[in-house]
């Protein structure tokens, strides 16, 4: 709805009834007379309730628990609250579902006492009961609720793989009071409560809709899910009942999926859509002329790369690695891709987190190198077969062009004697690819922090507990996963900073990944749109969002 269309309908209505008063008497018997032409009392404009946001790919399920993508966490955060959150434009822990917390001295027991009255969607209770349900779901690997197709991905990479579970019961002392008990101490384990991921879901409509659940969610959240037109759009509506008052704001979100960067943009000029995700870098000009929109920036947060396939021979020698990490110059991908908007990526984490190891010096564009390498790894005039190389079919917060990227990136493995065939099968299934490692020998993907910790980007993406999962390199190193284990054990920042700083030389010296950029993502909007507060988390509620 527009400010203009709403106004009309106020004009229209506001008429109808002065004409009906003038057919109507008034206790003496004279009629009352009607306004002189051109003196109707003005009308008070009404704000816009609907917000419409265009973005670059379409979710892949709406159930969060089941998903690893960002366009699917980012309708997850709408629908649905977990125990804990985020402070808005940060990574601070603060209360959610959960209003307080204790956590035992040896940090093995995990307490935490409910919001009450906080109902779902579907009119279920929220209660600690519905905590455990939830929690028993994503842990029990032999759970009937988890349905054909599912995997709880994230619930292994944050929490352990099956035999190795950091969770060991959650159990309701009372209907507001929840405990963990834990196997072993977990570090980050409340930031890892605080993701979207773990969105506490209405048991009731699990056991109801079942299957049918990852595309009619039902949570607690902000929004209540109403529709979505695969490839198309999501439509939320306003959780008339949220427990946070004053909030929505708006009554209604539709979320539009719009892949090309062009075309969005168009859109939002337009007037089609109120705001946009990942702005093409080369249209900020444009942007930052038009007094009518906004410029947005999200705290820059994320990684790109390219991972390499380890199932796939030659990409199982670490010397055909490091070769090709040689090849690729990132400078001159930020420069023609980027408009500034990116820097150099060494380590598979951002600088701007703790633990980062900035001694650590990333491999120089050099081809003569990267020949060499090659012929120590047995291939003197260069790879004998073409390599099948994953590019990504839509835009995402650090990769604008992930088409235009991986032809750059693909002219400079030819100069080596690598040649490769790039192929961008759409969204899901690229995805589902890349996971199964049967298809690409390399493949493009990227990674926004969840949660504010290092365990985030380096257990979860290249620890061997992440595989099947976000490990899409097939990557395994023992001595990396003695550290990374060691390091969600240890409670002192510093200790775990020094483990995080060797995992990453160990990362470096392996080569799983050619890690490309770190991007600040550039979002845009209509100027008078407010309370929309971007998260470096990559998602961000549009509860507080509103339009003057």
């Amino acid at each position: 709805m527009r400010k203009k269309w709403m106004s009309g309908v106020l004009t229209m209505a506001l008429s109808t009834v002065l004409v009906l008063s003038g057919c109507s008497s008034n206790e003496s018997g004279e009629n009352t007379p009607a306004p002189a032409e051109g003196n109707d009392p003005p009308t008070e404009a009404v704000a816009q309730d609907t917000m419409i946001m265009g973005r670059g790919g379409d979710s892949v399920a709406l159930d969060p628990a089941i998903v690893t993508d960002g366009e699917s966490l980012k309708i997850g955060h709408q629908v649905f609250d977990s125990l804990l959150d985020y402070k808005e434009g940060g990574t601070e822990v603060v209360p959610g579902l959960a209003e307080s917390w204790e956590i035992s001295a040896d940090g093995l027991k995990y307490v935490f006492k409910l919001k009450s009255g906080v109902k779902f969607h579907d009119g279920t209770d929220f209660n600690a009961e519905a905590v455990v349900f939830n929690f028993n779901r994503w842990g029990d690997p032999a759970s009937e609720y988890k349905f054909e197709g599912d995997s709880f991905d994230y619930y292994d990479s944050m929490f352990g793989p099956e035999d190795g579970r950091v969770i060991k019961e959650v159990k309701a002392t009372d209907e507001t009071t929840v405990e963990f008990t834990l196997n072993q101490p977990q570090a980050p384990f409340l930031q890892n409560i605080a993701m979207t991921p773990f969105g506490i879901a209405s048991p009731t409509a699990i056991q109801e809709k079942k299957e049918n659940f990852k595309s009619e969610p039902v949570g607690t959240g902000p929004f209540v899910f109403k529709e979505w037109k695969r490839n198309d759009s999501i439509t939320l509506e306003k959780n008339a009942d949220y427990w946070k008052e004053g909030l929505p704001k708006l009554n209604k979100v539709i979320v539009r999926s719009i892949p090309d960067n062009t075309a969005r943009f168009n859109a939002l000029q337009n007037g089609e859509i109120d705001v946009m995700e990942d702005l093409n870098p080369d249209d900020l000009s444009i942007l930052e002329g038009n007094s009518e929109l906004q410029k947005i920036e999200r705290p820059p947060f994320n990684v790109a790369y390219i991972g390499f396939n380890f199932k796939k021979k030659p990409f199982d020698n670490v010397k055909v690695r490091q070769a090709l990490n040689h090849a690729v110059n990132k400078q001159a991908i930020i420069d023609a891709f980027f408009a500034g908007q990116a820097e150099p990526a060494v380590n598979p984490m951002p600088p701007t987190l703790w633990g980062y190891n900035d001694t650590i010096e990333d491999y120089p564009y050099d081809l003569e190198k990267a020949k060499a390498l090659l012929a120590e790894a047995g291939f003197p005039d260069g790879l004998p077969d073409p390599v099948t190389f994953y590019a990504m079919p839509v835009s995402r917060p650090y990769m604008p062009d992930g088409k235009k990227v991986a032809e750059a990136i693909q002219a400079d493995f030819e100069k080596i004697g690598v040649t490769t065939n790039i192929e961008s099968p759409e969204w899901a299934t690229y995805l589902d690819d890349a996971k199964a490692g049967e298809k690409d020998d390399i493949y493009m993907l990227g990674w926004t922090g969840d949660n504010g910790d290092p365990d985030n980007f380096l257990y979860t993406l290249l620890d061997k507990d992440a595989i099947p999962g976000n490990n899409r390199s097939f990557y395994v190193n023992e001595e990396l996963h003695v550290l990374l284990t060691d390091a969600q054990k240890e409670i002192d920042q510093e200790k775990r900073a020094e483990l995080y700083k060797q995992a990453q030389a160990i990362i470096k010296e392996d080569a799983p990944w050619i890690p490309l950029v770190h991007t600040t993502p550039i979002l845009a909007g209509k100027s008078n749109l407010k309370g929309f507060v971007p998260s470096p988390l990559g998602s961000e509620s549009y509860a507080g969002a509103y339009f003057e």
